[in-house]
């Protein structure tokens, strides 16, 4: 049938003109109308069709990403590919933390909030919610808007170059690398004197009768730049990574997993989670080590195994949960989760925050009113007070919870 004779055509499903419902009729002008629709919709790539740019041309600026109305699938990859989500933290005014930072995830602030960006700066995560994705998504967080208005102001991005470290890694052949067994047992533990035990105790004021029960019970290993590895298990109690922690360096194991970091005995009926096993040995030497308590960290994440390895800990006959987490918003937000598994689980449960940022502050801050204490000329305590013997104390709590449970939200 030739087109310029078409009096009535099929569109998806023709109909009388007089019955309801379908599409209706279309004569060749209206033909017309719905293919340039479709062209400019549907067109395939290579033609011109409304919205088409190079990826070079979004980078340098000399042209624009909106021809019309319509943006081609390619030209919003290639404009997320050319910005960075560090690009829109730094330009809305959050500020790096270097000291919570990594290679892998830069930790971002304004106020309470928090955003870690990941993936070499394609990615984000929101700690405190389960809000994540991609630049687009970023934007559209943050400033609560669509997707239409998230493309305007990513492109007004494409020149602004982040001042914040973007650290590299140059990939390059490898054999195949051990396992997380074998690296963990391959590493020395922290003797008197050496680098890591050094770092620990004179930087971190951790006293080294803790760390002499810690290297007891296998739970550290020296790290490179004096870092201090801390063992995280599985519910088997099989190494499945470590946190590393050093004046140089902070991270985890490379492809490990975080769970737990248990410092104490095995059949306690309290235990209190830290977000750092540093934090938890901090506690412990606050607190002195005390029979029936478990001193854990999460090793800065929240991960399902984590959560589920709390839940085992509630299970527990007359257990109690403690949440002794940093004192800033990620630090309520961990231990709002650790009271929602307490009241899941039909446990105790116990708040008790540190008077600075975290347990290590108070602890190196207990230090130092000691040292301004201690008159010039007068004697120093003995090695053996200073490090006396673990386990001469009570439990952090009363096996049933009375005594958390009067702290409250109280600091400690």
């Amino acid at each position: 049938m030739r087109t310029g004779s078409l009096s009535r055509v099929r569109c998806c499903r023709w109909r009388p003109e007089e019955r309801k419902g379908g599409f209706a009729a279309c004569n060749t002008s209206q033909i017309g109308q719905i293919v340039a629709r479709a062209l400019a919709l549907f067109g395939p790539r290579g033609r011109s069709v409304a919205g088409k740019l190079k990826r070079q041309e979004i980078r340098d600026g000399s042209a624009t990403p909106f021809r019309g109305k319509i943006m081609e699938r390619k030209d919003i990859d290639a404009l997320r590919l050319s910005v960075r989500c560090a690009a829109v933290r730094e330009h809305d005014g959050w500020a790096i933390d270097l000291k919570e930072s990594t290679r892998r995830a830069l930790k971002y602030r304004r106020g309470d909030a928090i955003v870690i960006v990941i993936h070499e700066g394609k990615g984000w995560f929101d700690p405190l919610s389960d809000a994540k994705g991609d630049i687009y998504s970023l934007v559209g967080h943050l400033e609560n808007v669509g997707f239409a208005e998230a493309l305007k102001r990513i492109k007004g991005l494409i020149d602004f170059v982040p001042t914040a470290p973007v650290w590299a890694r140059l990939s390059r052949a490898r054999d195949p690398a051990p396992s997380i067994p074998d690296r963990w047992h391959s590493r020395s533990a922290p003797w008197q004197g050496s680098p890591t035990w050094r770092y620990l105790t004179e930087f971190r004021a951790i006293p080294g009768a803790i760390l002499a029960e810690a290297r007891r019970l296998g739970l550290l290993r020296e790290g490179r730049a004096a870092a201090c590895g801390a063992k995280h298990v599985d519910n088997a109690g099989g190494v499945i990574g470590w946190e590393e922690r050093g004046p140089e360096w902070r991270g985890f194991a490379t492809g490990g997993s975080k769970q737990l970091f248990n410092f104490g005995s095995v059949g306690a009926a309290c235990i209190a989670i830290t977000e750092a096993a540093i934090d938890a040995m901090s506690l412990a030497a606050l607190k002195a080590p005390r029979e029936g308590t478990v001193y854990a960290s999460t090793g800065g994440g929240w991960s399902p195994a984590t959560a589920a390895a709390i839940r085992a800990f509630s299970a527990r006959p007359g257990m109690m949960l403690v949440a002794v987490t940093d004192a800033n918003a990620q630090g309520e937000a961990f231990a709002h989760r650790i009271r929602t598994i307490a009241r899941e689980g039909g446990c105790d449960f116990g708040r008790l925050k540190p008077r600075l940022d975290d347990w290590n502050e108070d602890l190196k801050e207990r230090e130092r009113k000691k040292r301004r204490r201690i008159k010039p000329g007068a004697a120093c305590p003995t090695v053996a007070s200073r490090e006396a013997a673990l386990g001469s104390r009570r439990p952090l709590t009363r096996p049933l919870g009375e005594a958390a449970a009067k702290e409250g939200d109280e600091k400690a």
